[in-house]
């Protein structure tokens, strides 16, 4: 049996969907940090069947809005003193700025660098969102 010790001091990322740990753990290049971060994939859970895991042995900066347009199941684990400090629930954001480019080529946000793109979500089951300023729907895509 595989055994992975408990952390310190970071934040654990849980719950997350099988295959999404790596896309999450790519995204936020976690293999570029010189503190120790440990992927787990296809995880036994009561809940999911499976799940994948992510610890990261400090505690850093990380956008809930971008996890939730990944993963909305993933539930973050603050940890200090190797206890559970805060838990928190992402989810889908019904408003987003600057995670994603707007698909329509004449948009501002897309030749505008003071311009970052802002979205409204219109359907949450194809993660499709309005663009604040041309009104396109542009799907999130990972």
């Amino acid at each position: 049996m595989l055994e992975v010790t408990s952390i310190q001091k970071g934040i654990v990322l849980d719950h997350i969907t099988v295959g999404n740990g790596l896309k999450i753990f790519n995204k936020l290049m976690l293999d570029q940090v010189d503190y120790p971060v440990v992927l787990l994939i296809n995880v036994p859970s009561k809940f999911m069947g499976k799940k994948d895991i992510i610890k990261i042995e400090n505690n850093i900066d990380i956008d809930l809005d971008f996890l939730g347009l990944i993963d909305h199941n993933i539930s973050v684990n603050i940890i200090e003193d190797g206890a559970l400090t805060q838990k928190k629930k992402v989810a889908i954001p019904n408003k987003v700025k600057g995670l994603f480019s707007c698909h329509n080529p004449r948009c501002i946000t897309n030749f505008d660098d003071y311009v970052k793109p802002k979205f409204e979500l219109v359907s949450p089951s194809t993660l499709s969102y309005q663009c604040e300023y041309c009104e396109e729907i542009t799907e999130y895509r990972l």
